[in-house]
């Protein structure tokens, strides 16, 4: 006697619910939390995941300038863009956008790196918010709290 097939669930938009969620990146690992980031915006956490629609949560990050680069990263590692014009290529370090006025980048980049570079890779990408301070105008939202450096202890380094 076959069995009879099983039918594979395939989420349809209206059925998709997105939770607000807050991480605090202070003293959290780089590449770890991106990790733990693109997956919850594209909501490979939930069992519902269907790869062609958008089933992914908004995350809000605060403290983006504390997070932490493991080895001689914040020194090594270089960011690259081009202006447009011929020899117009830019360089900075990790610890020189981290101590600028828009450290969010550095883990915006990082998480962009890990997000499909399609149209609802780009639509995920809009649920991310970073911050570099501890405020944030998403508190109606009542975003609930992913504690990333209980997930696994290297997750969290600290100096």
């Amino acid at each position: 006697m076959p069995f009879p097939a099983m039918k594979t669930y395939s989420a349809k938009p209206s059925e998709v619910e997105a939770k607000w969620w807050i991480i605090d990146a202070e003293d959290l690992v780089l590449g770890r939390l991106a990790v733990i980031v693109a997956d919850r915006l594209r909501g490979k956490h939930k069992p519902m995941y269907t790869p062609n629609i958008d089933c992914g949560d908004h995350i809000v990050i605060i403290n983006a300038e504390k997070v932490h680069l493991t080895g001689n990263k914040r020194a090594d590692k270089i960011y690259y863009r081009h202006t447009g014009y011929p020899g117009g290529i830019k360089s900075r370090t990790a610890g020189e956008i981290l101590e600028g006025d828009r450290s969010d980048r550095v883990i915006r980049k990082a998480v962009e790196r890990m997000v499909p570079k399609t149209k609802m890779g780009r639509a995920q990408l809009r649920k991310l918010k970073v911050y570099a301070g501890t405020d944030h105008p998403h508190e109606a939202q009542q975003p609930e709290i992913i504690d990333v450096a209980a997930l696994n202890r290297k997750n969290k380094r600290k100096g």
